[in-house]
């Protein structure tokens, strides 16, 4: 793809993703715990244990690793005075550009994890949908925030 939007979110979110990852990567061990109980209660056969053990490896393998950093890669955004294009994906990378005479309000959001990383995110919306940018520093966010809030206001003056 040429000239994607030149700007990537912050590296610390790559961070908070595989932590995601991890918590996800923990309920997927729980459950299978139960498949382990269950195999060893009702003496069903041994070599599925191997198929639960490597199930599990492949979901670490791709939630905390993998998955994780191609979402950082991928993720791009570009804010101009006209439009807001996004650009995400894992497997289809998705390019949107947002029209600033759509966009109703700017908010942003941080979660515990993210505080802990001084990090939040930006949801823009629009009368269709909101669209958001993850993994901002927060004061980048801040300043993101109110630069749209000013460009949207513009473009809606100049209509």
């Amino acid at each position: 793809m040429n000239n994607q939007p030149k700007n990537q979110i912050s590296r610390k979110g790559l961070t908070v993703w595989r932590l995601y990852g991890s918590i996800e990567t923990l309920v997927i061990a729980l459950f299978l715990a139960g498949f382990w109980a269950l195999t060893y209660f009702f003496e069903w056969p041994s070599w599925l244990y191997s198929i639960y053990i490597g199930i599990l490896l492949l979901a670490a393998f791709t939630l905390i690793f993998l998955f994780p950093k191609i979402r950082w890669q991928r993720w791009r955004y570009e804010v101009r005075e006209q439009e807001i294009e996004l650009q995400h994906g894992l497997f289809i990378v998705r390019r949107t550009l947002v029209p600033m005479v759509r966009v109703q309000h700017v908010d942003t959001a941080q979660g515990p994890l993210l505080r802990k990383y001084n990090l939040a995110e930006i949801s823009i919306s629009t009368a269709a949908t909101t669209h958001t940018i993850p993994a901002l520093v927060t004061e980048e966010a801040d300043e993101l925030r109110a630069r749209i809030s000013v460009l949207a206001r513009v473009a809606e003056d100049d209509v």
